[in-house]
């Protein structure tokens, strides 16, 4: 797919002009694996030089900082920053929200000072200047709601960029009743992805889904590895007639 490393890069006396941070999920989890193929793809067409750092990438360590394992967290972000700065990286993209808010947030403190942009607000900005364009009507004449993850919307207050890519779209865009500050969280945050839910009446992404369905939507779209599980296992639980899509599949229909 036409994808080069930073170590690369730097043995032809090139700097790419944007690192491409692809994150847990999407290395290793063969769903959100697809989400990283269409960024590339992405990329690609609107001609943008970018480099990924291949097995010189390791856990940014939000997981362990959430879990409050901060000693872990450390460990994880000096190793990162150390490898960011040898290469004199200055232009981050991530295709999840909380590699996004650890990079751009967290990361400061201990040395590691860069540009992060969410794949969302990249998408924006291409879609807009003409750089790339929907391909694709797979998705024609569905009806779409948006799920606001909780890393890139409350803790980032990025709403509208999201929003602004699915616009883009011959589609009828409807929002759930909680949305934009008042969404809710589809269950994974601050380290629950990786542990078993507390007791309660109902799954949190059970309920996300629910709502998501009173909508009358045929389609979620999401901007977040972990949300688009969440909200897959919620789906076929409840056996809903509802696809699950990154905002990125929407726009390349292939």
């Amino acid at each position: 797919m036409e994808v080069k490393t930073m170590a690369e890069f730097q043995s032809e006396g090139i700097q790419p002009e944007l690192l491409f941070w692809v994150g847990c999920a999407g290395s290793f989890d063969s769903r959100a694996q697809k989400i990283s193929k269409k960024l590339v793809e992405v990329l690609n067409m609107a001609k943008i030089s970018f480099a990924i750092l291949g097995q010189e990438e390791s856990c940014t360590g939000d997981p362990a900082r959430r879990a409050g394992n901060e000693f872990v967290f450390q460990m994880l972000a000096l190793q990162n920053i150390e490898t960011l700065n040898a290469y004199a990286v200055k232009k981050i993209v991530t295709t999840c929200p909380h590699c996004f808010n650890t990079l751009k947030n967290e990361y400061p403190a201990l040395g590691g000072n860069y540009e992060v942009i969410h794949h969302s607000q990249l998408l924006k900005s291409l879609l807009d200047e003409g750089r790339i364009k929907v391909e694709g009507d797979v998705f024609k004449g569905k009806k779409i709601t948006y799920h606001d993850s909780c890393y890139l919307g409350r803790a980032n207050d990025i709403y509208e960029a999201p929003r602004s890519v699915l616009e883009h779209l011959d589609n009828e865009i409807v929002e759930m009743h909680r949305s934009r500050a008042n969404g809710l969280c589809c269950g994974a945050g601050g380290g629950q992805m990786f542990k078993e839910d507390e007791p309660g009446n109902k799954r949190i992404n059970i309920e996300r889904v629910d709502e998501a369905a009173n909508t009358g939507a045929d389609i979620i779209a999401v901007n977040c590895p972990f949300c688009l599980t969440m909200m897959n296992d919620g789906v076929k639980e409840k056996d809903k007639n509802i696809m699950v899509y990154d905002i990125s599949e929407l726009i390349l229909q292939k």
